[in-house]
């Protein structure tokens, strides 16, 4: 595939200038219009192996398909798979594959692709965020070209509802491990309803719909444009040079109601915000100063200028079915603070706290490309400098953001958040071998109870494990939770059919039609 931008019809977005010169940009004739949605910060690849942002999911959902997706009702129903049989004890499964998928490329989808996946992303070389998703499949077994034999570690009782990771075409990789460096990342091949045509010089990208997938009525053709200033992207979709957004500032959300081009929709993302403490660091690894820290933030004031939401009190939102309800949230409660502050040996003087004569400072870090985290770290630093403890905030490129965070762990606090799938699985997050647990965080009865709710197959089991890590997590603080955003998106009305997935956004994208 040739990666070039001769594809894309507009001129780079620009960083500065006027509002007119934004809209010259994007203006395209009426019969040339691919249906244009906004990320703040494109993805810096396509690779389902190494998805770490929203941005590159919703690219990943366009290009890669599963064994499994989701129906309308979120109910798990074939994708590459055609049909299963599951074993009397849940310890196998037989998937019988399709036999009329064909990769982009043209080279025929086959059950040697999907052990290859499920290999890749068990090979610890493979580095993949994503390699938990493949943890309970002890083995992928070939049993002809299009019939495949997984064996679980464990018995399962719907094993299908954790077969939603994205497949890879072997026949483009020599072996594992697989490398985040490779040429696949810019030049990726699927099965799923988009392939791409071309990385564009402006950092759009441009896709088509496959043969058979797409018609002229429908979105012929998809075009992801970073638009990093979100002033801007209202702007854009009220003059028609965007069709969608992902989400909607509150602060826009009255004016795009009430304009008669545009329709909202409301979603529910299962995702939610929190500030990380480095466990690793001194005197973060005291559980009174990550308290006492915890009751001088006032989550109402921080969530109140960026919009509206859930404030949450444990790693699952309250709509979940494993959120405990009887831990309280985080309140605000400063002479709390000041006395386990005091007990911690920190003195007041001069308005701000020290230790053996070291005043407490924090440096907060966050991903620049995080939604309104400007904001919030600012608001952050007013009240906690205001309760006398200074704040570094730093906000950090990509490149960066893996660097200081996920290898060098230098940081104090981290705001960020985290986005689950149906599963909601915090295993990574929490477990003290967790890929994803950069905090430091570790709690053996937590350890225990999450392997407990990875290989059961009573659901009331799994319930009863998750409420108790819920408690458990909130009560030892490795962060303060804070909240999960009502969220909407916000299409052209020329733009129908459009049911958006919770999780993913694009699942259903083949039923939109555009005018």
């Amino acid at each position: 595939m040739t990666m070039s931008s001769s594809r894309c019809p507009c001129r780079p977005y620009p960083g500065a200038g006027s509002l007119a010169a934004a809209l010259l940009a994007f203006a395209l004739p009426a019969s040339a219009v691919p249906f244009r949605y906004a990320e703040d910060l494109a993805p810096g690849i396509v690779h389902p192996l190494y998805t770490t942002t929203m941005a590159e999911a919703r690219i990943s959902e366009l290009v890669f398909d599963g064994l499994y997706t989701d129906d309308p009702q979120l109910a798990s129903t074939p994708g590459l798979a055609l049909s299963a049989g599951l074993s009397p004890d849940g310890r196998e499964m037989t998937v019988r594959l399709r036999e009329d998928v064909t990769w982009h490329d043209g080279a025929p989808f086959t059950a040697r692709d999907v052990v290859f996946t499920i290999q890749a992303m068990k090979d610890a070389s493979t580095l993949s965020t994503e390699s938990g998703r493949v943890a309970w499949i002890d083995q992928a077994v070939l049993v002809d070209a299009h019939t495949v034999r997984l064996v679980f570690r464990q018995p399962e009782r719907r094993p299908e509802d954790k077969l939603h990771f994205k497949i890879l075409p072997a026949h483009l990789f020599p072996e594992t491990p697989i490398r985040r460096t490779g040429t696949f990342r810019h030049r990726p091949v699927g099965t799923g309803p988009y392939k791409v045509i071309s990385f564009n010089e402006d950092n759009s990208i441009t896709m088509r719909a496959v043969s058979g997938e797409g018609d002229p009525a429908g979105l012929a053709e998809v075009a992801m444009r970073e638009v990093s200033d979100k002033n801007y992207q209202a702007k854009l979709l009220l003059y028609e040079s965007l069709e969608a957004l992902v989400r909607v500032l509150p602060r826009d959300l009255a004016v795009l109601q009430n304009h008669r081009k545009v329709e909202l929709y409301p979603y529910q993302t299962n995702s939610w915000w929190y500030l990380g403490f480095n466990l690793d660091r001194t005197p973060y690894d005291e559980p009174s100063v990550r308290q006492a820290i915890a009751a001088l933030i006032d989550i109402d004031a921080l969530l109140a200028p960026i919009g509206t939401g859930d404030v949450v009190s444990g790693p699952y939102v309250p709509s979940s079915p494993y959120c405990n309800h009887q831990v309280p949230r985080f309140e605000h409660q400063p002479s709390q603070a000041d006395a386990l502050l005091s007990e911690a040996g920190f003195v007041k003087e001069a308005r701000t706290w020290t230790r053996n004569g070291q005043p407490l400072r924090l440096k907060v870090v966050s991903h620049r490309t995080l939604e309104s985290s400007q904001e919030v770290v600012i608001n952050l630093q007013s009240q906690l400098r205001e309760a006398g403890i200074g704040v570094e905030p730093e906000f950090l490129d990509d490149a960066s953001w893996k660097a200081r965070i996920w290898r060098e762990r230098d940081y104090d606090l981290v705001l960020s958040q985290w986005t689950f799938d149906r599963s909601e699985d915090v295993y990574d997050q929490f477990h003290s071998s967790g890929t994803r647990n950069f905090t430091g965080y570790a709690n053996p009865e937590v350890d225990t109870l999450l392997e407990k709710a990875r290989t059961t197959t009573d659901p009331q089991v799994k319930k009863t494990a998750l409420r108790e890590v819920h408690r458990l997590v909130h009560d030892d603080v490795p962060m303060v939770f804070l909240w999960t955003l009502d969220s909407y998106a916000a299409f052209s009305s020329r733009v129908h059919n459009v049911v958006i997935h919770p999780f993913y956004f694009f699942t259903w994208v083949q039923n939109w039609r555009m005018e």
